[in-house]
């Protein structure tokens, strides 16, 4: 059970080992017990242990007398949408993201559509590890019912955001890669009603995935392959549950995900009525950040995680926001990252101004980021920041995220993980060289006894 990893948004472990049906069933009561009355919407990606997983679910739901809404393969901002369109008090969606097949997981949403913040699901953890429930009696057991159709009201919500006649009107050859995840059902439904000629590719939600389930690079070599091959304007590559895309140009070029959100980015600094304050995470590349300062307006650094991006968004009024692993968040659709949303925007934004998105990435200044880690046990860390600070004493220190220190062209974010004995250093540069160094500095001190 040590290796289940527990977190303020859910949980995710491996099905047979530490995440069992009763492990399910005592999380999700543990939660039922710490909402408000209502309705519990329950979706889940298309992991082949996802309906074992929903059975034991919306049974622990119907135990705790919740009536239960069954929206099956849905992704998760599709879920936060439908938390909000069907008054639920509360919503869970089954998945692990982008981890391997073994893997399955839990995340929790409140009844406002946005995943639990930390005070949310640190109450809901507590429960969970006190062996906290509410079942109830006989007479007053929970009903199970099924949505016809959950993707409508997050479809509209999307296709309500961008120029739905101008991008149908262009007739766009896409490839949708969903990697046999949750995002196949609506990703294409969207599409084609954006006009568009759709190559799809793993669009059967069996969690059969056909590459490595991350969006990286390495693992989309065959999926840009294909992009060029069969002639496409665009290839979209979905994570497993859809709240993350990345991008590959027409000439088979990955653009990655980072891209993503500046696209997005991009296209709302263009738009009078979207133009205001935007909220990325500190590890983020600040190419956001420079396309809104651009535009003259500003851009706000969260802790990592979405629920901190959506609580900054909410507290600094912001028109948009994201984080830089392919998640743009715009809160007209819902206070969640969204491959749709990415999709439809980037589309539009491509169509508007008549441009590729090769013409369009190679307009935003190219900026490096540098990745690696080191293992060092959490006792260690605040010798580590302060040595930092004082190596690094022309940069503006910021701490409560692990440490971040910002220069005018540069950053460095140190963090400790939350689930291993590690430090993650991240690095972001003009040149791959400097990145890479800045993370250098702190594996060095890390080496000093």
């Amino acid at each position: 059970m040590a290796d289940l990893i527990i977190s303020v948004s859910g949980l995710r472990g491996i099905i047979g080992e530490n995440l069992t049906p009763e492990v399910a069933v005592r999380y999700v009561a543990a939660f039922a017990a710490q909402l408000p009355p209502g309705p519990v919407v329950v979706g889940r990606d298309g992991r082949d242990s996802g309906p074992m997983m929903k059975s034991a679910i919306m049974a622990a739901l119907a135990a705790s007398g919740r009536q239960c809404i069954d929206a099956d393969v849905c992704a998760t901002p599709t879920i936060g949408v439908l938390v909000k369109a069907r008054g639920a008090a509360g919503g869970v969606q089954i998945s692990a993201s982008h981890n391997p097949p073994a893997y399955n997981g839990i995340k929790l949403f409140g009844g406002d559509g946005r995943v639990l913040d930390a005070s949310k699901g640190a109450a809901v953890r507590q429960a969970y590890l006190d062996g906290r429930s509410a079942f109830v009696s006989h007479d007053a057991l929970g009903e199970i019912t099924v949505d016809e159709d959950p993707h409508a009201d997050h479809l509209a919500a999307v296709l309500a955001t961008i120029d739905r006649d101008r991008i149908a009107a262009a007739k766009h050859r896409v490839l949708l890669d969903s990697n046999h995840g949750a995002g196949g059902v609506l990703g294409e439904r969207l599409l084609k009603e954006l006009g568009c000629d759709v190559v799809s590719l793993g669009a059967t939600p069996d969690g059969q995935f056909e590459h490595t389930p991350e969006p990286t690079e390495t693992n989309l070599r065959d999926v840009a392959k294909a992009v060029k091959e069969y002639g496409c304007s665009v290839g979209f590559c979905q994570d497993p549950d859809a709240d993350r895309l990345a991008l590959v140009d027409a000439d088979g070029r990955y653009v990655g995900e980072e891209y993503t959100l500046a696209l997005c980015v991009q296209r709302a600094m263009n738009q009078p009525d979207l133009r205001g304050a935007i909220v990325i995470n500190g590890a983020t590349s600040g190419m956001s950040e420079r396309i809104a300062a651009a535009a003259d307006q500003p851009c706000f650094r969260s802790a990592v995680g979405e629920a901190n991006v959506a609580d900054m968004m909410i507290a600094k009024n912001a028109t948009y926001g994201g984080e830089g692993n392919g998640g743009p968040i715009d809160p007209r659709v819902g206070y969640v990252r969204d491959s749709f949303v990415a999709m439809a925007q980037v589309l539009d934004l491509m169509t508007t101004t008549d441009q590729t998105l090769a013409e369009l990435v190679d307009q935003i200044p190219r900026l490096h980021i540098h990745k690696s880690k080191a293992e060092v046990s959490a006792d260690r860390l605040p010798e580590l920041f302060d040595a930092l600070i004082e190596l690094h004493g022309d940069a503006e220190a910021s701490t409560g995220d692990g440490l971040r220190l910002a220069w005018r062209d540069k950053w460095l974010l140190v963090r400790g993980s939350n689930t291993e004995p590690i430090v993650r250093m991240i690095a972001e540069a003009e040149s791959e060289t400097t990145a890479q160094q800045l993370c250098q500095s702190a594996a060095d001190l890390l080496q000093k006894p």
